[in-house]
């Protein structure tokens, strides 16, 4: 009776132990985790996926980057205090006349300041003559803001789809493993799932992050249009009033 009191004691003792040991060991796998940074945990998700897939929706991302940020930077640039430049070629036709005007237009950059130029050039063939450079030259300068933003949306539109292609494949490579094995197994295909279902992650992400530049541009072109249409007309008015 003692040797079978004694055994299930130590049996008791030894599962205790084990699972102890056991949760110990969660708690520090978990610690482990939970420590790692969200760089490093991106990095390892970015591996898993596989660089066939991955490195293209990389690319995208990296690509869509570099004509994001030269686009705000030109749009940016191409930012003029219109009310400010305005004033000054009104003060310069009153006082100067047109190539008073003119000198002020060339000391200012941005495409409004280009277009008052081109208006006031040629000013001396006519108010229509006028009003048709600055309309032609109005589009010249609308196609220099929009360059280039057609490959941002490109990327925006690549970069899901690849994503979904590598999801597509990786299925497939699911599948095939089971028809070759004959049966289901969850630790089987687990790991192609997993890869498939990052590439879409990521590819999601990539379009997420260019699409919120690519809005930003949008609107900080339109913004610079309707500057330029505002300032076209008052250009005309200021010609039609220096004329009398």
């Amino acid at each position: 009776m003692k040797k079978i009191s004694f055994t299930l004691a130590a049996a008791g003792m030894f599962v205790l132990g084990t699972t102890t040991a056991s949760a110990a060991m969660l708690q520090d796998e978990a610690a482990a985790e939970a420590s790692k940074g969200f760089t490093q945990v991106l990095k390892e998700q970015f591996i898993q996926g596989g660089p066939a897939f991955m490195g293209i929706v990389l690319l995208c991302l990296i690509l869509g980057l570099a004509v994001a940020i030269e686009r705000i930077i030109y749009l940016n640039l191409a930012t003029t205090n219109t009310t400010k430049l305005k004033q000054q070629v009104e003060d310069a036709l009153a006082s100067g006349g047109v190539e008073a005007a003119k000198e002020v237009c060339r000391n200012t950059k941005g495409p409004v300041a280009s277009i008052f130029y081109q208006g006031l050039d040629r000013a001396g063939e006519g108010l229509e003559s006028a009003e048709k450079a600055v309309v032609a030259y109005g589009g010249v300068q609308m196609g220099q803001l929009e360059k280039n933003v057609s490959w941002l949306s490109l990327f925006i539109a690549i970069a899901p789809m690849l994503g979904f292609m590598g999801t597509v494949i990786g299925m497939i490579q699911a599948f095939q493993k089971i028809a070759a094995v004959g049966n289901l197994s969850a630790s089987l295909i687990a790991g192609d799932i997993q890869v498939a279902l990052l590439t879409t992650v990521f590819g999601l992400i990539t379009a997420i992050i260019l699409q919120i530049f690519y809005n930003y541009i949008i609107a900080k072109i339109d913004s610079i249009v309707n500057d330029m249409e505002d300032s076209s007309i008052s250009l005309i008015d200021m010609l039609a009033a220096h004329k009398k």
